[in-house]
Order: C-alpha cells, then structure tokens, then sequence
C-alpha cells in the first residue's frame, strides 16, 4: 500500500510539472548494435540520419536524475542495444542509488553482456528485461537476428538467474519475446515452454513488417496468441496493437544525446534537447503541445512535426488513443497506467 501511494504521489508530481501521467521517461542508452537484423531501422538507409549513432554518457545520465527528482522510473532500451554502452554498469549503480527504476522493456538482443553488468543488473535491482529470442533453436534464431548467437543469449540468461538465487531477488523480471515469422512459427509452443523452464515471461508479438518471412499457418498462429496479424488483433480488442502514440504522454523518448524524440518510433525529427534545455520546457513547447493535439485530431496534420511521417499515425489518425485505450478520465488513465507499472 505504501509503494502504490509513493508510486500515486510522483505520479500527480510529474504531471503537474510536466504534464506526463506517470513519472516514466526513456532514455535510449545506446542506438550502437552489434547485429544486422534485415527489416531493423539500422539496415534502411537514412533511417538513423536524425538519431545518430553513440550512446547516453554517466554525465548526462546524472544531471538528468538530479535535476528531474520526480522522475522514477526510465526505461533504457530503444534503437540499439545497451550492453553496448561502456557506462552501462555506472548508470546502473547510480540509478540504484537515486532510487530509480531502471527497465529494458523495448527490447536487447542480450548477446554481449559482461558477467560483471549480469550481477549488477541484479545486485542493483534492475526492473526488468525483454530479451528478443525469434525461435527455440540456433538455426531459426540466426535467420532474423544476424551475427547473433542463441547459446550465448540462453547462457546469459542461466546467468542472470543464477545471480537472483544468489541475491534473492525476482528481479529483473526476464521476457522472451518472441517476434512471429513464417520461418519460425512452429516454434512458438516450444519457446513458450523453453521460456518457462528459464523462468521467464513469454511475449510473443507480431512481424512489423509483414513482406519479410509472412506467417505461413495463420491457424496455428491464432491457436497460439489469439489473432494471425496486428490488424485482426486491434480489431478484436477494439484497440491499437502497439499504442506508441501514448509515449507522448505516459512516457516520452529521450535520444541518447538528449533530443526529445517522443515516442519510441520516432527518427524523422525532434522536439528540442532535453539535457540542454530541461524535460520542462521541451515537453511545453508549442511543436510537442501541437504534436499531441494532431494525435487526438484535434489539429490537422503539420509537416514540421514529426507524427506526420509515422504510419503509426497515419493508420490510427481518426481514433482517440487515450479513450480507446485507457478510457475517458485522466484519472482512469492514470490508475491503469500505475497498475502496469507497479509489477515491472
């Protein structure tokens, strides 16, 4: 109960100052990656134009911290992998010092991850992890996740929970998620079942990009997660597949060098720096107050904004995402959203 009302006072904290519901940000920790996925933003060219390469440095890490003290929860995962980043283990054990929640729900390949970030992912009580493992084999593993190696990323995972025996500890939380292709769809029952032994959740989720490896047995699939694509999803749900548009408002992306992305899809344009300028003033600025207001059709679309270019948006631009998501009330919204948050 004590957890739920500090987690219900930040929470109205962050959202009288900077009118985020919740205290979540992202901040990407790394866009380097080590893999070469074939549909992955890093192989089309000019999609990392805007973000650049590199990765969130311990100083930026720190100012932001203390100078955002509301803030709580970050979650670090976005266009790279952040085992990449050689400040890593320091951002780590600061944010455990600060009390915040550290999480890398978005995802990691978990390929190249030293023993010594392993425990302390652990000892520091990092939130939780989604490792993206597309198979239950090495050979299906290696069809999308190219140049990685499945039986590292299976011993990392032994690791890890190794260490929470030692530390006694359910954290982090691990997810297996499990991104569906025709290559690999008879796999999805074995996975599942590997995930369990591994003590992990699993999470299998659909091909964003339908063209490369298209499921082959659509009721198999359905059999196994409830719909054979994200449009028969939402439209069972009654609801969008992946809401990124709520990023705008429950958790908005930070580039790794401080530009203010908004959502996790976002590479086309920014909305200032937030290590330069401060997480107040980008979030109130005229061209983020305009973006939120052309997500809801409350303003028609705007070329300078970066949702214009987002087939996300396109695709969801004559629905209310908060409504058909979280419901009418802010309040409502906000209650659901500390739910969710409260496990991870």
């Amino acid at each position: 109960m004590k957890n739920t009302y500090q987690v219900l006072k930040d929470s109205l904290l962050t959202y009288y100052k900077y009118g985020i519901i919740g205290n979540w940000v992202r901040i990407d920790a790394s866009t380097l990656c080590q893999l070469e996925c074939p549909i992955c933003p890093h192989q089309k060219k000019g999609a990392m134009d805007k973000i650049g390469y590199g990765y969130l440095t311990f100083y930026n890490f720190k100012k932001f911290v203390d100078t955002h003290q509301s803030i709580k929860n970050i979650e670090l995962s976005g266009y790279g992998e952040i085992f990449l980043n050689p400040m890593l283990l320091d951002i780590i054990r600061y944010a455990f010092k600060k009390g915040i929640n550290l999480s890398a729900i978005n995802g990691v390949n978990f390929n190249s991850v030293s023993e010594e970030v392993l425990e302390a992912m652990v000892k520091y009580r990092f939130r939780s992890i989604c490792i993206s493992l597309d198979g239950s084999t090495g050979d299906t593993y290696k069809v999308y996740r190219k140049g990685g190696n499945f039986s590292q990323v299976i011993r990392n995972i032994e690791l890890i929970n190794k260490f929470k025996t030692i530390y006694k500890t359910d954290f982090p939380i691990l997810i297996w998620q499990f991104i569906i292709f025709g290559h690999n769809e008879h796999e999805l029952s074995i996975a599942r079942k590997r995930a369990l032994e591994l003590n992990m959740i699993f999470s299998p989720r659909f091909n964003w990009e339908p063209s490369f490896s298209p499921i082959k047995n659509k009721e198999l699939v359905r059999k196994q997660v409830g719909a054979a694509s994200e449009k028969e999803w939402a439209q069972k749900k009654t609801q969008p597949y992946l809401p990124h548009c709520l990023n705008l408002w429950a958790s908005p992306q930070i580039n790794w060098d401080g530009k203010l992305l908004g959502c996790c899809v976002n590479h086309w344009g920014d909305f200032g720096n937030v290590f330069e300028s401060g997480l107040k003033k980008c979030l109130k600025s005229e061209k983020y107050i305009y973006a939120r207001k052309m997500v809801l059709n409350k303003k028609p679309p705007r070329d300078d904004i970066s949702c214009y270019y987002c087939p996300y948006y396109k695709n969801n631009n004559r629905m209310n995402l908060l409504r058909m998501f979280y419901g009418a009330s802010p309040i409502t919204m906000l209650f659901r959203i500390i739910r969710n948050k409260l496990y991870f």
